[in-house]
């Protein structure tokens, strides 16, 4: 064996040494200050609850948590989450072992409240909804959806059907009090609440008197569009006829905020292509006698 390789050998043992003596300190520095600050029980959810399920001892129990991670809002005995004849609800889903926080239950004697979830400055708005605006019974607490509505408005041909984007990005807070059926199965809702802003609220509540409303599902996070158009039967008769652009223009709804129209499109003019031995010359034709 070469001096080298011996010299290199013994660094590598000596930079092992040190790492294992580097670890070993951190080790027992983290183990002595949790030792330092202790730990503190808390409770949480023993079973899956959901919105409404009264809380019950059968339904808590109480883990170690470290003294300085406790999440605020948490309870530290029964007595102080369960005072004796006084019942609480479940406001929010939880899942098992999932901290029971003040937030996510009712006041001691209060039932189960959606207006315990509203944010200071926002309403709850109810609206109906059949099985096929509320996507098939997908839509759950807690997410957030779009809010379409389909009237009819006069044009020049007539009355005709539009769609516009009437809210963005609200959240959901409640589909029949409830997600899924017993067996499992998505629920189909006939009702939805909205948290919504004051002004909002009367968008609702108007557009529910004039049109039909229907649920959009949308990405969690995703920003909102700031241009949006309105839908008419011009754009299907567009889709349909592949190039067939109805050269009206669109109606403006006047309800969502920040709508830019697109600009109508002169429809294309049909053209002949004539070959003479290898050359070949184009001819627009039509428009004649209109």
């Amino acid at each position: 064996m070469s001096r080298q390789t011996m010299i290199a050998l013994a660094v590598a043992i000596v930079l092992g040494l040190v790492a294992v003596y580097v670890a070993n300190i951190y080790i027992g520095g983290s183990k002595q200050q949790q030792e330092l600050q202790g730990t503190t029980k808390v409770a949480v959810a023993s079973i899956p609850m959901a919105y409404g399920t009264e809380l019950t001892p059968d339904k808590v129990r109480f883990v170690e948590y470290p003294a300085a991670s406790v999440p605020p809002g948490s309870f530290t005995n029964a007595a102080q989450m369960m005072p004796a004849g006084q019942k609480r609800f479940v406001l929010l889903p939880m899942s098992v072992n999932e901290p029971i926080l003040a937030g996510k239950i009712s006041a001691p004697g209060a039932g189960a409240s959606i207006a315990a979830l509203l944010p200071d400055g926002m309403r709850a708005a109810t609206v109906r909804i059949d099985d096929v605006s509320g996507v098939a019974g997908f839509v759950q607490p807690n997410d957030s959806v779009d809010v379409l509505i389909t009237r009819q408005v006069q044009a020049a041909s007539g009355a005709q059907q539009v769609t516009d984007v009437l809210l963005q990005n609200v959240r959901v807070l409640a589909i029949d009090q409830q997600a899924k059926n017993p067996d499992g199965t998505p629920k189909v809702g006939r009702t939805a609440t909205f948290e919504v802003a004051p002004l909002d609220a009367q968008k609702l509540a108007l557009g529910s008197q004039t049109g039909s409303l229907s649920l959009v599902l949308r990405k969690p996070g995703e920003t909102n569009n700031p241009v949006v158009e309105t839908i008419s039967m011009n754009d299907l008769r567009y889709n349909m006829y592949a190039g067939a652009h109805s050269s009206a223009p669109r109606r403006s709804s006047g309800i969502s905020t920040g709508v830019r129209k697109a600009a109508p499109r002169a429809p294309d003019k049909p053209s002949v292509e004539i070959y003479r031995g290898t050359q070949s010359n184009s001819y627009k034709v039509g428009g004649y006698g209109r």
